[in-house]
C-alpha cells in the first residue's frame, strides 16, 4: 500500500483541483472571468465553506469531489455540443444546395416552357382571327334567326287572332293577344326598337278590335238591363223572359274582358307613361299612392257616365257654374247611390266566381271619383281670385269627402278629394282665406249687440260657465275650422292649421284686453264679468282640447315633424315635455289667459275690498272698549255699524254669483273671504282694545252674522276667517285662563330653556287646546294686550 500523503500535499492537490474546475466553470454563471476575481471569489468561498473552525476542514474532501463531479459533467457537456454541431450544419447546408440546384432547373425549364409557348401563340394567331371572325358572322347569324323567328311568331299569333275572331272563338283570340303581351314583356330589355314597335302595333291593332267588338256587346247587354241607373228605381223591375240569357251573356262577356285586362293595362301604361312624365309636374297634390287601373268592364259601364257628366258640366251649359260645384258632387253621389244595388247584385257576385278580388262598387265609385277630381283640380286653379267661390268650393269638397268615406264606406286608402286642397297653392290660399273670415267673424261678434249675454241665462242648469256669446260663438267658429282640416290626410298640413287656430286665439285674447281695459273703471260691471267668463270659458275649452286625441296625435307629429310654426321659441326641456305628452299645444296661451284672468279677478275683488272698507268704517271706529258685557244685556244683535259692510258683503256675493261662472266665483268669494279677513283682523281688532263685552260683540257680528254670508257656499265658511276666528277665541278668554296664558307666553318669550328637554309642554300645545293654528305667541300675546279686563285695572 501506498503511503498516505501529507496533508499539505493533500491539500495542495485538492486545492489545485479545485482551482482548475472553478478555471473552467469561469465562464459560467458561478465565476466571474478574470483571475483576480476568481481569486477573490474562492478565499469567500473558502471562508464561507470552511471558515477558521480547523475541525470543519474534513469536509474538504467532499467539497472536493462534489466539484470534480461537477467539472466533469461540463466537460462531457461541452464535448457533446462541440461533436454534434458539425453535422448538422453540414446536413443543413447540404439541403440548401440542392433546393438551390432544384430551383435553377426549374426556372430553365420555365423559361424554355414560356418560349413554346409563344411560338404556339404566334402561330396559332391566324387560326385565332379567323375563327373570331367566323364567331361574329355565327351569332349575328343566330341573332337575326331569333328575330326573323320573334318576328314569325308574332305573325303567327296575328294570323291566329285573326283566325279566331273569324271563327268567332273569342277566347282563342284573347289567349293570343295574352301572347303577345308577354312576349311584349319579355322584349322590354330588348334594344330592337322597330321589333318592339311592330309588336306593340300588332298587339294594340287586335287588342282594340277584341276590345271594341267585346264592348259592343257588353254595352247591348247592360242596356236591356237598363244601364245606366241614372235615378233611383221607383220599383223593382220584373224579370224579362229571356233573363236567364241575358245573365249568360253577361257573365260571359265581363269575363272575357277580365281576360282582356293584362293587354289592357299594358297598353294603358305604354300609352300614358310618355304624357305623364312629359306634361304633367310633381305636385304635392298628388295622391302617396297610385292605385291600379280600373277593371276593363267598368271601364266600358263608365262610358256613358262619362259622356253625361261631360255634357252638363263641362262648355257653356248652364249646369257648369263655378258657384255651383255642389251640382256636380251631388250627381255623383247620387250615381254611386244609385247604382251600388246593380253592382253587388249583378256583377260582384260574376267577378268573385271569374277569381278576381276587386269590389264592383268600389271599382265604380274610383271611376266616378276620377271624373271629380279632374274637375276639382280645374275649378280650384280659377276661383284661386275669388274668395266666396273658392270658400265655397272647399266646404262643398269636404262635405262631398265625409259623404263619400261614411254613405258609400269608400275605402281610407284610396285617394278622395282632399289631396287637391293639399296642393300648395291652394292650401295657402285656404289658409288665407280661413284667417280673413275668422277676422272678420270676430269683428262681427265683438260688435253684435248681444256679444256680452249668454244665450243660455235662462237655463240655469246648461249655465254654469257663463260664457257670452262672442267666447262661444269665438270657440265654435275654432271647433268648426278644426272638423273642416281634420280629415286631412297630411299631419303637415293639420299642423299649419293649428298655427292658425292659436294665432287666432291669440289675436282675440288682445281684443278682449283692449274692451276689458275700456271697462276696468268699473270691474263689477257686467261687460267686465262676462269678460271675465270669456276668458275662462276659453281656458276651461283649450285645456279640454290638450287632453283631446286629435290633438295629442298632432302634438306627437309636431315633435316628429319638428314644426317651426307650432315648436317656435320653445326650448329643448319644452320639446321634451310635449314627446312625453307632459304637456300641450296650448300651454303658452292658457298661461296668458291665466295671466290676463288673475289680473282681471285681482282687480275684481281689489274693487269690492275698496267698497266693502269704505262702509266698514263706522265699524272699525266703534266704541269696544266701552261696551257693556254680554250678560248685562239680554240679547245679543249685530253691531248698527256693522249693518253696512255685512248688506255691501251679501250684495257683491250675491250679484258675483249671479253674473261669474261657477268656478270663477269660487276664486271670488274665497279670494274676497281672505282680503276680508285680513282686514277686519288688521283694521278692527289691532287697531282696538276691547271689553268683554266688546270682544263677545265682536265674536257675535262674525259668527252669527259674517260667516253665515260665506256658508251658502261651504260647510264650514270659519276656516276661511282663520285670523279673526281665533282672535276672538283668544279675546273671549275668560280672565283667569288668560292670564294664565299670558303669563305661559310671556315666560316662553323672556326664557329661553329648552321646553323638550325640560319636560313642560311647548306654549303651541295650549293654544292648540283652545283652538289657536293659525297665530303665532307673539301675536297671541298681542291680543292678549288688547283686552281690557284685567284684574287690577
Amino acid at each position: 500500500m501506498a503511503a498516505p500523503s501529507s496533508p499539505e500535499k493533500t491539500m495542495d492537490k485538492r486545492t489545485a483541483i479545485f482551482l482548475n474546475s472553478a478555471y473552467i466553470t469561469s465562464g459560467s454563471e458561478y465565476f466571474p472571468a478574470d483571475s483576480e476575481k476568481l481569486q477573490h471569489y474562492i478565499v469567500d468561498f473558502l471562508e464561507k465553506e470552511v471558515g477558521n473552525d480547523l475541525k470543519s476542514l474534513r469536509n474538504v474532501g467532499d467539497l472536493l469531489e462534489k466539484l470534480t463531479e461537477e467539472n466533469n459533467v461540463l466537460e462531457r457537456q461541452v464535448l457533446t455540443v462541440s461533436s454534434s454541431a458539425p453535422p448538422k450544419v453540414s446536413a443543413a447546408l447540404s439541403a440548401a444546395e440542392e433546393a438551390t440546384c432544384s430551383l435553377e432547373a426549374l426556372l430553365q425549364k420555365e423559361q424554355f416552357i414560356s418560349n413554346m409557348l409563344n411560338q404556339h401563340l404566334q402561330g396559332a394567331q391566324p387560326w385565332m382571327d379567323n375563327l373570331g371572325q367566323l364567331l361574329n358572322q355565327v351569332d349575328t347569324i343566330e341573332r337575326h334567326m331569333k328575330y326573323l323567328q320573334c318576328l314569325q311568331h308574332i305573325e303567327e299569333l296575328s294570323a291566329a287572332v285573326q283566325q279566331c275572331l273569324m271563327t268567332s272563338s273569342v277566347w282563342e283570340a284573347i289567349r293570343a293577344v295574352d301572347s303577345m303581351a308577354a312576349l311584349d314583356a319579355g322584349l322590354s330589355e330588348s334594344g330592337c326598337s322597330h321589333l318592339q314597335d311592330f309588336l306593340r302595333e300588332t298587339l294594340f291593332f287586335w287588342h282594340k278590335i277584341i276590345k271594341d267588338r267585346l264592348a259592343s256587346d257588353f254595352e247591348k247587354v247592360l242596356t236591356q238591363l237598363h244601364w245606366p241607373i241614372i235615378s233611383p228605381p221607383t220599383q223593382s223591375l220584373t224579370p224579362t223572359a229571356n233573363y236567364q240569357e241575358i245573365s249568360s251573356q253577361l257573365e260571359l262577356l265581363v269575363t272575357q274582358l277580365l281576360a282582356l285586362q293584362t293587354s289592357d293595362d299594358l297598353l294603358s301604361q305604354r300609352t300614358l307613361a310618355p304624357s305623364v312624365s312629359s306634361t304633367q309636374p310633381v305636385s304635392s297634390a298628388t295622391p302617396p299612392s297610385q292605385a291600379p287601373p280600373l277593371c276593363l268592364p267598368i271601364q266600358i259601364m263608365l262610358l256613358p257616365l262619362i259622356r253625361r257628366f261631360r255634357y252638363h258640366f263641362y262648355g257653356n251649359r248652364q249646369t257648369n257654374s263655378l258657384s255651383k260645384p255642389e251640382w256636380y258632387l251631388t250627381q255623383v253621389l247620387m250615381w254611386m247611390g244609385n247604382s251600388s244595388t246593380f253592382m253587388e247584385e249583378k256583377i260582384q257576385p260574376i267577378l268573385e266566381r271569374a277569381g278576381a278580388t276587386i269590389s264592383a262598387r268600389v271599382e265604380l265609385c274610383r271611376g266616378l271619383l276620377s271624373l271629380v277630381q279632374e274637375k276639382v283640380a280645374s275649378d280650384a286653379c280659377r276661383l284661386l281670385y275669388d274668395d266666396m267661390l273658392f270658400c265655397h268650393l272647399v266646404e262643398e269638397v269636404l262635405q262631398f269627402e265625409k259623404e263619400l268615406r261614411s254613405n258609400h264606406s269608400y275605402p281610407a286608402v284610396l285617394p278622395g278629394l282632399l289631396h287637391l286642397l293639399l296642393e300648395d297653392t291652394t292650401l295657402q290660399k285656404w289658409l288665407i282665406v280661413e284667417k280673413k273670415m275668422a277676422v272678420e267673424k270676430m269683428d262681427a261678434m265683438l260688435s253684435a249687440e248681444g256679444a256680452w249675454s249668454s244665450q243660455y241665462k235662462d237655463i240655469s242648469d246648461m249655465d254654469e260657465l257663463k260664457a257670452p256669446d262672442c267666447a262661444e260663438t269665438f270657440m265654435t267658429l275654432l271647433q268648426v275650422i278644426t272638423e273642416r282640416y281634420r280629415a286631412l290626410p297630411c299631419h303637415s298640413a293639420q299642423l299649419k292649421f293649428l298655427g292658425l287656430q292659436r294665432e287666432l286665439v291669440d289675436d282675440f285674447r288682445i281684443r278682449l284686453t283692449q274692451v276689458m281695459k275700456e271697462e276696468s273703471r268699473c270691474p263689477l260691471g257686467v261687460r267686465y264679468c262676462a269678460i271675465l267668463n270669456a276668458v275662462n270659458y276659453i281656458c276651461t275649452i283649450l285645456g279640454d282640447w290638450g287632453d283631446n286625441v286629435f290633438f295629442l296625435q298632432l302634438q306627437q307629429a309636431a315633435v316628429s315633424l319638428g314644426e317651426e310654426a307650432v315648436l317656435g321659441g320653445l326650448g329643448v326641456m319644452e320639446v321634451g315635455r310635449l314627446a312625453s305628452l307632459e304637456g300641450s299645444l296650448f300651454e303658452g296661451l292658457l298661461a296668458l289667459l291665466d295671466r290676463l284672468k288673475g289680473d282681471m279677478m285681482g282687480r275684481l275683488l281689489e274693487w269690492t275690498m275698496r267698497e266693502i272698507t269704505e262702509k266698514a268704517k263706522p265699524y272699525c271706529q266703534d266704541r269696544w272698549l266701552s261696551l257693556p258685557s254680554q250678560h248685562d244685556q239680554s240679547t245679543m244683535s249685530l253691531s248698527s255699524s256693522a249693518c253696512p259692510m255685512m248688506l255691501c258683503v251679501r250684495d257683491r256675493l250675491l250679484n258675483l254669483h249671479q253674473v261669474l261662472s261657477l268656478s270663477l266665483f269660487q276664486l271670488a268669494w274665497q279670494g274676497l273671504a281672505e282680503r276680508l279677513d285680513n282686514f277686519l283682523y288688521q283694521d278692527v281688532i289691532l287697531s282696538n282694545h276691547f271689553s268683554d263685552g266688546g270682544a263677545a260683540q265682536l265674536q257675535f257680528d262674525m259668527t252669527r252674522n259674517l260667516f253665515p254670508l260665506f256658508g251658502h257656499y261651504c260647510k264650514r265658511p270659519e276656516n276661511f276667517f282663520k285670523h279673526v276666528k281665533e282672535a276672538c277665541i283668544i279675546l273671549c278668554l275668560n280672565v283667569g285662563s288668560a292670564i294664565l296664558l299670558r303669563n305661559l307666553l310671556k315666560e316662553t318669550e323672556e326664557d329661553t330653556r329648552d321646553w323638550a328637554g325640560a319636560g313642560d309642554p311647548p306654549p303651541e300645545s295650549a293654544l292648540h287646546e283652545l283652538g289657536v293654528y293659525c297665530l303665532a305667541s307673539c301675536d297671541v300675546l298681542i291680543l292678549l294686550n288688547l283686552r281690557a279686563s284685567w284684574p287690577g285695572q
